[in-house]
This record gives C-alpha cells, structure tokens and sequence, in this order.
C-alpha cells in the first residue's frame, strides 16, 4: 500500500495517470456522444418503423376494402347479368305471347324452356277453369306428382287464394312469416315468388317461380320482372278472350243479316208484287173512270150550252160544279195512269237535247198571267256555260209547271219566285225558289207521298190532288236524278232537283 501511494507521488507517474484521466474521460464523452446520436437514430428508426406499419395496416385494409369492393362489384355484375338475360327472356316472352290472339298459342308460345330462361329453377303457370278450379298451364321443376299435391292444397287456402284474388302478391323476401312458412311448405322451396294473372274481370290465375336454399334469394328486381310477366300474361289471354267474343258475336251477327237480308229480300219482292197490282190495279180503274166521266164531262157541257133547250140558273150553276169537278177527276186520273205508267216502265220518254234557258223562258210564258194577277216577281239565274242536256221535253216542263204553279199558289203578292240553273260536275242542278209561307219541318219528309196535302190555309181553299209532287219525283227518278225540298216557316221554299248532262243507252224510249 506504502509502495502504491510512495509511486502515485512520484511526479511522472501523476503527470501519466493526469493524461490517462483526460483520455478516459474524453473516451467516455465521445462514446455518451456517440450513444445518444444512435439513441436518436433508434428514435428515428423505431418512428419511422411505426409509420412504416400503420401504412402497411392501412394498405391492409385497403386491399381488404378493395377485395371486399371486387366481390360486392362481382355480385352486382353478376346479378346484373341476371336481370339482364331475365328482361331479354321477358321481352322474348311479350313479343311471342302479344303477336297471337289464341290461348291455347299463348302457352305453347310461352313454353317451360322461355320460362326457365328467367333464371328460376321451379315455375308453374296455374289458370282458373270455368268450373274455379286451378289446372296447370306450364310447369317445370315439379313432377306430376308434386303439381297434383299443389293444386288440391293451393285451393284449400282460402286466405291465401283470397288475397290473390284481390292482387297482393307474395314473396320470400317481403311475405310475413306465416304465410312465407305455409308457401315455402306447399312448393318445397325456400325462395319463391307468387304473383295473380289478373285482367278488367277479376284474377284468372297465377305465375310461382321458387329456387331450393343453395341457390340466390330472391330480390326486389325479381319481383318487379315477374309482376311484369304476369300482366303481360293477363293482357294477352284478355285481348285473346276479347277477339273471341267479338269473333263469336260477329259470326252471329253475320247469321242474323244473312237472314234479315232473305227476309228483306222475301219482303222487297213482295212489296215489288204488291207495288205492280197496286199499279195495274190504278191502270184499270182509271181506264174504267175515264169513259164515264168524259161521258159525264160531255153532257153537262151540251147542257150548259142549252142545245137541248133552255135551264134555269141554278141548274146551270151546278151543271158548271159538275163540269169542273169532272175536269178535276179527269187530271186525278191522268195523274195516277202517269205515276203508274213510270213505276211499271210503260211510259215512253222521249230523250233529245234541249237548253235550259228555253225550258224557263217556256214555263215563264205558260204562267206569266197567274204571276201578273198577283203582282209577283219572277227571276231566272242560269249559270253561263251551260251545255244541253238529254231531257224528254214535255215531262221536265210537267215538272216545272208543277214546282212554280206551287211557288205561285203560296207566295203572297208582290212576291218572288227565282228559277235556277248551275251544273254539278255530271248533273245540272234546278231549283224553284218561292218567298211563300214556307212548310212546317215535320211536313217537309211527306209532301213526296201520294195523295198528301200541306195543311194551311190556302189548301184548304184551294182543292188539289196530292199527286203532282209524286208525279215530278216519278218523272225526276225515269231521267237518273233526284228532287228535294228545303223549307223555313214564313220564309220561303225550294225545290231542287237534278238532272244528268247524258242519259245511260238504251234510254230514248222506255
């Protein structure tokens, strides 16, 4: 110990010892130095390593979101490639059911095949008979068996067939859980669909599609391609059902006008019987009247004349009643051996072309006094241009005599009758037009009636035959053309009345 402590004290060894200190002591900083910059190195490191993993558990969970995104974006895909070939089969389905309009072609039509391309493993198409009970139109995935089991059980829930009947459907994705289990029991399925077939009268029916419990539920699309399906369905056996009632109801109405047709032939060959004796019936008594009367009209004439010697006054006053009333019965008889003559087409026409403006200038001369006794205007309106026309002469001037001796008769004084003439195409039309007392509307669709009279005032002054409308339309009709009035009460009248510019060959004479 003396020896340690005498060498400490010894100066050399103080001065080695003092520059081992500083080295030691400058080791031991550099290496604290040294520890603390690796400390912070580490410090560094382990953040950087913290860092590092939370980007890696981050890239972990994204890669988790990306496959979890990839198989939800499968599934979309794949479900939409469901829907998509289930809507081609749909609207395959529509264009083959909606271009037939016969139901037993709508099944064959929408057959098990186009069914199952909805992507359903069980289908069946049940329809209600007329008898209400339910028979299988389509099924697939189903024995007999198994179809024969559903139907007699299907009918059997009341509450169920009953809520079809009034349109809600039912599905393992929305039923409650009674009516799911009672479904899924009676089909044998674990997914499913059921639908009503319904038209205007009520449900006709059901479509069911199910799947077992491996396979896809069912969804919400699902629901929608299937209800339209049905209505699809429900349409076309409609339409179907409609074209046959109306196929039927035409058939039937066709058997009812062929047969109304024979007996409206049976009566118009009758009538045309009945209409020929009426006529020879006429012929021969006015052929029986004629003599007498004109034997009745020849000696009240020599009587009045007093060839036979001398009458008092009022033997002669009734001797010229008879004499006019015989000259009246002798044109009543004229009248109807004419009308009879035309309807049997006895009477001769003679066809030669004549202008119309003569007609008008012939029947103005013929009526000129009647129309100066009472003060009236007469008028002619005749379209220039006017060609010839095939007329038989003498008749259209009985015609027109007829027309304008009515206008005369019923237009007060100082009135105004206009004669007409302007072509129509292949016809020249002709119209009297009176400033007369005009004709009650209820009247206008008699005048044309044998023996029919206007009632008023100055008819029942002046006596008449109710012929000679009759005559002119007789007389018209022989030529191909048409006579019609128009009519205001205290206004006026017109008749008009066509002829054609030719007449048909073989005319001249009839």
């Amino acid at each position: 110990m003396e020896e340690l402590i005498t060498t400490l004290k010894n100066p050399d060894v103080l001065t080695i010892l003092g520059i081992g200190g500083i080295l030691f002591f400058t080791v031991v900083a550099i290496l604290i130095f040294f520890l603390l910059v690796k400390i912070d190195q580490v410090k560094d490191l382990r953040g950087a390593f913290q860092k590092m993993a939370r980007s890696f558990d981050e890239l972990d969970e994204q890669a988790k979101l990306i496959v979890k995104t990839d198989l939800e974006l499968n599934k979309a895909q794949e479900e939409l490639d469901r829907r998509l070939n289930g809507l081609n089969s749909l609207q395959k389905a529509s264009r083959l059911i909606s271009t037939t309009l016969d139901q037993d072609e709508i099944f064959r039509r929408l057959d098990q095949s186009l069914i199952s391309e909805l992507g359903f493993e069980k289908n069946l198409v049940l329809m209600l008979e007329k008898s209400n009970n339910l028979k299988c139109r389509i099924g697939s995935g189903f024995s007999q068996e198994e179809i024969a089991y559903i139907l007699s059980h299907l009918e059997k829930e009341s509450g169920l067939m009953l809520a079809l009947r009034e349109g809600h459907s039912f599905s393992s994705l929305s039923s409650p859980k009674q009516r799911k289990e009672k479904i899924i029991e009676l089909f044998n399925v674990e997914h499913f669909i059921l639908i009503p077939i319904l038209t205007q009268a009520g449900m006709i029916g059901v479509v069911f599609v199910g799947n077992h419990s491996g396979a896809s539920s069912m969804t919400e699309g699902d629901e929608e391609l299937l209800s339209i399906l049905a209505n699809q369905i429900g349409q076309s056996l409609e339409n179907a059902q409609l074209f046959e009632q109306v196929y039927r109801s035409r058939q039937e109405l066709e058997s009812k006008i062929q047969e109304r047709t024979k007996q409206l032939a049976a009566a118009l060959e009758e009538l045309k019987k009945i209409s020929k004796l009426k006529s020879e019936f006429v012929s021969a008594v006015s052929h029986e009247l004629r003599t007498p009367l004109t034997s009745i009209k020849g000696y009240a004439s020599i009587l009045i004349t007093g060839k036979v010697g001398d009458i008092p006054p009022e033997v002669r006053e009734r001797l010229e009643k008879i004499n006019k009333h015989s000259d009246n019965l002798v044109k009543l008889i004229n009248d109807l051996l004419d009308i009879s003559r035309i309807e049997s087409g006895r009477a001769e026409m003679k066809f030669i072309l004549y202008d119309v403006g003569s007609i008008a200038e012939n029947v103005r001369d013929l009526l000129a006094p009647q129309m100066r006794e009472k003060g009236i205007q007469f008028k002619t309106e005749i379209a220039a241009g006017l060609p010839e026309i095939m007329m038989d002469l003498s008749q259209i001037e009985r015609v027109l005599i007829n027309l304008m001796g009515n206008a005369i008769k019923f237009t007060p004084p100082q009135g105004t009758i206009t004669f007409r003439a302007q072509r129509d195409k292949e016809m020249v039309v002709f119209s009297v037009t009176d400033t007369g007392i005009g004709i009650k509307e209820d009247e206008i669709p008699k005048l044309f009636n044998e023996f029919y009279r206007v009632e008023n005032e100055i008819n029942q002054k002046v006596k008449g035959t109710g012929l000679g409308l009759v005559l002119a339309k007789k007389i018209i009709e022989a030529h191909h053309g048409k006579i019609g009035v128009t009519s205001k009460l205290k206004e006026g009248t017109t008749f008009s009345f066509t002829l054609p510019l030719t007449q048909p060959l073989g005319r001249n004479d009839q």
